[in-house]
């Protein structure tokens, strides 16, 4: 099986979405998705990605990540070529799945679980109390919200004074008041907070027993966090805005990270969010994947969680599912009671709806076999071992070393025949001049 081409597609009433799209020649699509600066993911993946993967086997995964990994090194191994990666990543799963006859799940060590719990994100500042019980309704038990994030702008993050840190407890008081403990809560900063008032956040929410903390303040330093996490009792949960295992393993080592939550869009797609989820599981800590995006992530997102002995929770948000979900993908997800169900059809468990292309605001592009003759002459080498041995090699790069090969190059051949024809006749000339002194 080889790729043939790769296809994006974005449109304009959801902005910061892209997907894509990687066709083979036995007929098999993957579907892949990301978020966030979609021109930004559409250019990595067809100007600089596209040369790796077309042509060549799509179900060779950890080949293909490493491969696009090693080529982000000089980029910091973020921004959008991660999320380039991700959205190729998950669509090269998919087709190995469909090209198996089974979930992706099941490439992954099999179901632990037929279903993941989910917790509902939206948490309004007003009519609270009515919000969540229509969560509660729906069989969801858990609810995320992030009452301190506006209340941040004033001083960037530096100062709460008592009276914001009351109105930031409102909801929460409020929904505990009328529903007791039937509803978790947890609350989202959003980066926004220096330590000392990050500490002041969580101690202040502890006796409304917050199921987490998640990004109270920003992740650059794993010391401040760790102080953070051994200033209160709720658990620190981080985050999307890590965005590989290497980033991962410096909070989960040093304790400050009670709950890991990857975005599977955003830090490398199933290959690297399933090594994060192990890693975590070596430390006893949970896994809860972020997902407030696309319908495609949280399908990826649910073929780890079914995976995952650590799985904790799974995010969605009810009015994308309820809502528009259903006007992009076919099947759409399969959430009863508060818990998201293991998917069932081959690959990712979903496909892109076709009306979807023929949408007036649709921006497609695609690169197919031709690309590879627009791109300069270059070499991928394997910087990870193997003595630096070539594992990419541009089409135009090939053609150049092959017009120096003998049987390739015409004047390099005349040239050798010449050379070899005054070899032969200096031979000849010794051999007379030893014939005749011999006689």
């Amino acid at each position: 099986m080889k790729v043939t081409h790769i296809e994006t597609i974005r449109v304009d009433e959801y902005p910061q979405i892209i997907w894509v799209q990687i066709y083979t020649d036995n007929g098999i699509i993957g579907l892949g998705e990301t978020w966030y600066a979609p021109t930004v993911v559409e250019s990595a993946i067809h100007d600089h990605f596209g040369p790796l993967i077309i042509g060549r086997d799509p179900r060779k995964v950890e080949l293909h990540w490493n491969s696009m990994f090693t080529l982000s090194d000089h980029a910091g191994f973020g921004g959008g070529e991660m999320r380039a990666i991700s959205a190729i990543d998950m669509a090269l799963w998919d087709i190995k799945g469909q090209d198996a006859g089974v979930p992706i799940y099941e490439l992954l060590g099999g179901a632990v679980r037929e279903r993941i719990r989910v917790y509902a994100t939206g948490m309004p500042y007003t009519n609270v109390v009515e919000h969540a019980k229509k969560i509660l309704d729906k069989g969801i038990t858990a609810i995320k919200g992030g009452p301190t994030i506006s209340l941040a702008l004033a001083s960037d993050g530096q100062y709460l004074s008592p009276k914001d840190l009351d109105i930031a407890l409102k909801p929460i008081r409020e929904i505990r008041e009328a529903l007791g403990n039937s509803i978790q809560i947890a609350n989202d900063g959003h980066g926004k907070w220096s330590l000392p008032v990050a500490i002041r956040i969580a101690q202040a929410m502890e006796e409304y027993e917050i199921m987490w903390q998640e990004d109270l303040m920003p992740l650059q330093n794993p010391k401040a966090l760790r102080e953070l996490q051994d200033s209160t009792k709720t658990p620190i949960c981080i985050s999307e805005r890590l965005l590989s295992r290497w980033q991962f393993r410096e909070f989960i080592e040093n304790g400050s990270a009670r709950i890991v939550m990857p975005d599977l869009i955003w830090t490398g797609g199933i290959s690297e969010t399933h090594k994060i989820a192990i890693l975590a599981s070596t430390y006893q800590v949970p896994f809860a994947p972020h997902d407030a995006t696309g319908p495609v992530n949280i399908f990826a997102c649910a073929q780890i969680c079914i995976s995952s002995i650590n799985a904790m929770i799974q995010e969605h948000v009810p009015s994308y599912y309820e809502g528009w979900y259903g006007d992009f993908v076919d099947p759409n997800l399969d959430i009863k009671d508060g818990f998201l169900h293991a998917p069932q059809n081959p690959g990712i468990g979903t496909r892109l709806k076709k009306d979807v292309k023929e949408r007036k605001d649709v921006h497609i592009r695609v690169s197919d076999l031709a690309l590879e003759s627009h791109i300069d002459a270059w070499e991928l080498f394997d910087t990870h071992g193997n003595g630096g041995k070539v594992i990419y090699r541009s089409k135009k790069m090939e053609e150049e070393l092959k017009s120096l090969r003998i049987e390739r190059n015409p004047f390099i051949k005349l040239y050798l025949k010449l050379k070899l024809a005054r070899l032969f006749l200096k031979f000849i000339r010794i051999w007379a001049r030893w014939t005749i002194w011999r006689t």
